[in-house]
This record gives C-alpha cells, structure tokens and sequence, in this order.
C-alpha cells in the first residue's frame, strides 16, 4: 500500500505545470497526512498561508485531471486486492451520499450561481458521495446544488450513483445508503433499476398508498408501499437525539453498514432486490 501511495503522489506532482507548485502541493499533502488535524495552511513548515491560497484558487492547473488519476489508483487497487482474496462470496460496497452545506457569509461576486440558502443554510451545498470498503473510506465524487430551479439534491446523487464504474460495482454487492434528502420516489425508483439494495431515510409523514402515514406503523419490518412507489419497502422506525446508526436494525443482512443521520425522528427504509 505503501508503494501505491508514493506512486500516487509522484503522479499528482508531475500534473503540475512549475517545480513552484509541485512544492506548494507536496506541502499541503504533508499536512494532510501528519494526521494532527490541523491540515489549515498557516500550519504548513514549508510553505505560507498567502503561497498555499494562490496554489489553490489562482494558479492553474486541472482537477479533473487530479481527481481521474487518483479515481484510477483507487480502482487498481481495490481489484487487485480482490482478485488476490481467491473466490468467494463477493463482498459489499458501500456507497455513502450525504448532503454536507459549507456555510458562508458576506458577498461573494465569482460564486453567485453557487452560493444559494437550502434548509435555512447559505452557503454552497456540496452531494458527496463516499465508497467504503472493507477498512478503505474513498472520497468519490461531488455536485454543487444550485438552487431550486435546478436538479435537486436526490437527483444530483441518483446521477452520480450511475456513473459508478461498472469495472468497480461488478464485484461487490452494492448498497447506496442516504439520509432524508435523498428519499424520493425518483431516488428510489432509479435505485431500484440498478438493482442496487439502499437504506435512506424518510420523513414519518410520509403516505402510504392505503391512505395511512409511516408514522402510524407500529409492526417493524412489514413491507409497505409508499404513495408513488410501485414495489414494497420496508420501514424500521427509529427516535434518537444522536446519529442512526443501521447497525441496530440491519445487522442481519448489512453487517457492517454505516449510515449516520442527525434526525430526532424518522423512519429508515430498506430497499432490496426482488
């Protein structure tokens, strides 16, 4: 793994244009990986706040090619770390896709098509999706929400779990797990038809195609149809004033799930394949 993460930074430095900010990127990787937590740049031994600022909003040079090169390290070495486990039941994969809000103030003239309010929030609102495997938490992929006449949240999520590569899901069991943003019916239905099992959470308002609400059920794990799905699901209540965890309730099948929800009541719903 060791030899891996080398080759990966070696590559990530040659992407840059002058030896100037091959530097300024060597000292920002180094304050991510002291793993102190304090990766801010006035922390850096090397290189000046003013230096590490110009390298990340001034001086050019490509993330898409940054984030496809580690895109494809990843890939390398999660199949070859699978193929050198011999056969066997394939194992699962995670797909995380959460809704985190960078909140900001003041006035910001280049970033006005980005700074929108969602949920009482201003400040840019970033659908990150997260892959954990095994022991590995992969940082993904991301889309900027833009506001409310463009495609929302859950659509944002639904996009980017479709272009998950097919080299990566083809070997593991996947299971897209999303906290209440990402409870439509279009999230759900598009999930469905990759096949793919999920766990979201869903507001206990939600109807019920008999005319009832979630948050009159009190049987767990009976399956219901939720007004505009046309397959079942399965509801698991739960109250808590801290994060869910899926664990309580799905063990039995997801044994190693990570879903953490800061709700204090809602109802999480498996989706599986039938």
């Amino acid at each position: 793994m060791l030899a891996h993460a080398q080759e990966l930074v070696y590559t990530l430095k040659e992407l840059m244009p002058t030896q100037y900010q091959k530097d300024n990127l060597e000292a920002m990787l180094a304050l991510f990986l002291e793993g102190q937590g304090h990766p801010l740049p006035e922390y850096s031994q090397t290189k000046s706040p003013s230096a590490i600022s110009r390298f990340l909003n001034i001086n050019p040079w490509s993330t898409r090619k940054m984030i496809r090169i580690i895109r494809h390290h990843v890939l390398q070495i999660v199949v070859k770390s699978l193929s050198s486990s011999g056969r066997g039941r394939r194992p699962f994969l995670q797909v995380i896709i959460d809704l985190t809000t960078l909140e900001k103030r003041g006035k910001f003239k280049d970033f006005s098509d980005l700074i929108k309010v969602y949920n009482g929030k201003r400040g840019l609102h970033l659908v990150v999706v997260y892959l954990v495997i095994g022991k590995w938490r992969i940082p993904w992929d991301f889309r900027v929400w833009r506001g409310k006449v463009t495609p929302s949240p859950a659509r944002l999520g639904l996009k980017m779990v479709k272009r998950l590569p097919q080299s990566l899901t083809q070997h593991f069991q996947t299971i897209i797990l999303a906290d209440t943003a990402f409870g439509s019916v279009e999230f759900l239905e598009g999930v469905r038809r990759l096949k793919y099992h999920a766990i979201t959470g869903v507001a206990i308002s939600r109807k019920l195609s008999d005319g009832r609400v979630l948050r009159h059920l009190h049987q767990q794990g009976q399956q219901v149809i939720l007004v505009g799905l046309k397959f079942p699901v399965i509801p698991f209540h739960e109250k808590h004033d801290t994060d869910v965890n899926p664990e309580s309730f799905a063990a039995s099948k997801f044994f190693n799930c990570e879903l953490r929800i800061a709700n204090c009541e809602l109802v999480l719903l498996y989706l599986g394949i039938t």
